[in-house]
Formats: structure tokens, sequence, C-alpha cells
């Protein structure tokens, strides 16, 4: 069980990153997720 939900965070994780593409991409990624969970709470 814990390999399979480690795969699917790795996997996951990886699919985030080649999305962001740059280092400010994922910044701005992080940030607008921050933003979300602010306005939800």
């Amino acid at each position: 069980m814990l390999r399979k939900v480690m795969t699917m965070v790795l996997i996951g994780g990886s699919l985030a990153i080649a999305a962001c593409n740059t280092v400010r991409g994922a910044a701005a990624d992080v940030n607008s997720a921050a933003n979300e969970v602010d306005n939800a709470m």
C-alpha cells in the first residue's frame, strides 16, 4: 500500500514539475495554491 502511495506521489510531483517548466512558474503555482487555501479558510 505504501509503495503505491509513494509511486503516485512521485508521478504526480513529476507531472507538476514538468508542467511548470521554470522555477518562476513553480513559484507562481505555489503562490496561487497558497492564495486559494487562504480564500477557502
